[in-house]
């Protein structure tokens, strides 16, 4: 049987994909800079060749509408590389939903490595691992809604049902903490 460009191989092709939340990030770079050293020197370390890294600049990680995030899945499926590896597994995505679906096609057929977490997807124990930081990571962000919610809710019936953000309504104004006509 003939083997395929991709088992012929021995170093694997991998393309980097960081990204940052907001437009503030992006514009400092620390946050793209640090994603990136990081990604190259696990690539270093386990003799991984980076070809390229993918950009997400100051976009939301709410759902797969990110050009930087279609290029990895186009480029994934083309059997161009073997992997890709993220600093992080939240830059990748925050949702469940969304992961789980590129669990299911972009990664079955190419590795997914996560630097902070230490994990790919080329065993089965890197699957299950990687499944269950995804659940952890959705009930954190579904936590910290909950709570900002809850606290803004508080301050509101504190403030008599008036607003609470930061600016006085119309005619009022605010003197040392206090709503005053």
């Amino acid at each position: 049987m003939m083997k395929t460009k991709r088992e012929i191989r021995t170093m694997k092709n991998l393309i980097g994909y960081i990204r940052v939340s907001t437009n503030q990030q992006a514009e400092s770079g620390l946050s793209l800079a640090d994603q990136e050293a990081k990604i190259r020197s696990y690539c270093q370390t386990y003799d991984l060749n980076l070809v390229d890294i993918v950009v997400d600049a100051g976009t939301s990680a709410k759902n797969l509408n990110r050009d930087g995030i279609q290029e990895v899945i186009e480029r994934s499926s083309s059997n161009e590389i073997d992997g890709v590896i993220v600093a992080k597994l939240d830059r990748l995505t925050r949702s469940m939903r969304d992961l789980h679906h590129l669990l299911d096609t972009t990664f079955k057929s190419t590795q997914l490595h996560s630097v902070n977490e230490q994990i790919n997807t080329e065993s089965a124990s890197g699957m299950l691992i990687i499944s269950i930081l995804a659940s952890v990571s959705a009930w954190e962000l579904a936590t910290v809604k909950e709570r900002t919610s809850n606290a803004l809710q508080a301050k509101k019936r504190l403030n008599n049902g008036n607003s609470i953000n930061g600016t006085a309504p119309y005619g009022k104004e605010w003197i040392d903490g206090e709503l005053v006509d």
